[in-house]
């Protein structure tokens, strides 16, 4: 056992080195010598240099993560029963109760609810418990060096420096997540710095151990960027078997009454916030959960640009109120797709005629226009996803017609 795990440590190791190939050509030394003296002419002091960064070394564990490619495309069902869970929604509730005076004065203040901070905290910590391991600094610098958006996280790492140097928190504790977000709520040392505020009073701001400053800054920051004080994010509805697939999309925007005129329902049978614009959402397809979403649910994507991960803020903030399990996505295709399956998709789709921008493997709005395209060309709903049945459907029609262009008579290298 120990010499698998040497041979493995000297793979990773020779795999890393060669992968901080620097722009310039530099060593990890030569460039930490060239950005100190950047960051000592921006004023940067001589001691947060030395204690955040005189024994730095490039953490191999974070260029392989940096480097690291999903094999799968998550499902949103999947997703979020992974994050929304009984103990996940007990816990919560339970802090709802411990925090209210607090999470009520950051609603008063900023308009934010108490229930989605901390489904935000539970989504981003587990209410705390996991603020990441990696020295923010150190994570930062390599991420610098590394190359891939070097300029980026240079930024951030400067960034991380003004944090320490205004005395906010020692280097030594600034930990952090590989990609260097930090604290109970995992900002990005820029976030911190334009929206982060002292919750406390004590004349810090410290999101790691401070719950109130984590909060504060939480809901100023939602404020700041177009939060709409008693507005929903998301709603789970119903929509009539009639209903035109190809409009339910974030940029599909009509008023509620009108979604309600063609059929469109809340699931729990509740009403609908009237007077609103929302869109349809289909996370998983059209025999998936239906959401209709709100100008919060852009809100939320600022934060985080995934539909999954805002949908699940809005479900959990739900489930801590007290709503209900997800209604619909009972018959949903539950297999993921595969990366490579989604590129070759993509290539698929091109060929026949539905341009997607590209093979990247990530069904992006270029790529759903092209699905919508293909599937109402073959009177296909119109949902705009990439679902196991859609790429055999592709699939198919590709090779019928490759068969049919070979019996064409005269065709080039059609059989006598």
């Amino acid at each position: 056992m120990k010499l698998r795990r040497s041979l493995a440590c000297i793979l990773v190791c020779s795999l890393f080195y060669s992968a901080l190939s620097h722009a310039d050509g530099q060593s990890f030394d030569e460039w930490m010598q060239d950005f100190n003296r950047d960051a000592l002419s921006q004023g940067i002091s001589e001691t947060t240099l030395q204690a955040a960064l005189a024994d730095a070394e490039p953490i191999a564990r974070v260029v392989e993560l940096d480097q690291a490619q999903p094999e799968f495309v998550q499902t949103f069902l999947n997703y979020l029963n992974r994050r929304v869970t009984p103990k996940q929604i007990a816990r919560g509730q339970a802090l709802l109760q411990e925090q209210e005076h607090l999470l009520r004065s950051v609603e008063q203040q900023y308009g934010v609810p108490a229930a989605i901070l901390l489904a935000f905290w539970g989504l981003e910590t587990n209410y705390g418990q996991t603020l990441g391991g990696f020295s923010t600094p150190q994570a930062l610098a390599t991420l610098a060096y590394e190359g891939r958006r070097h300029a980026f996280f240079r930024s951030q790492l400067l960034d991380a420096l003004r944090i320490i140097d205004a005395g906010h928190i020692e280097a030594g504790n600034m930990v952090g997540s590989w990609a260097g977000a930090i604290g109970h709520m995992q900002f990005m040392p820029s976030t911190f710095l334009a929206y982060a505020e002292d919750g406390d009073g004590d004349g810090r701001i410290n999101v790691w151990q401070s719950i109130p400053d984590a909060m504060v800054s939480a809901g100023r920051y939602l404020h700041s960027i177009g939060w709409r004080r008693g507005e929903p994010v998301a709603i789970e509805v119903t929509l009539p078997d009639d209903f035109a697939w190809q409009y339910a999309a974030p940029n599909q925007k009509r008023s509620v009454e009108q979604w309600q005129e063609q059929g469109v329902q809340a699931a729990d049978q509740q009403a609908l916030p009237i007077g609103l614009n929302a869109a349809i959402v289909l996370p998983q397809g059209w025999r998936g959960p239906a959401f209709m979403v709100f100008d919060n649910f852009s809100v939320v994507m600022q934060w985080n640009r995934s539909t999954s991960y805002a949908l699940t803020v809005a479900h959990l903030a739900s489930r801590l109120q007290g709503g209900p399990a997800l209604i619909g996505g009972i018959g949903a295709e539950q297999e993921a797709v595969s990366i490579d399956a989604v590129k070759r998709l993509q290539q698929q789709l091109t060929e026949l005629g539905f341009d997607t921008g590209g093979s990247d493997g990530l069904p992006g709005p270029r790529t759903q226009a092209a699905i919508r395209g293909y599937q109402l060309a073959h009177a296909l709903p119109a949902d705009g996803y990439a679902s196991p049945s859609l790429l055999q459907h592709v699939a198919t029609t590709l090779a019928s017609q490759a068969e049919d262009t070979e019996l064409i008579p005269g065709f080039p290298g059609t059989q006598p």
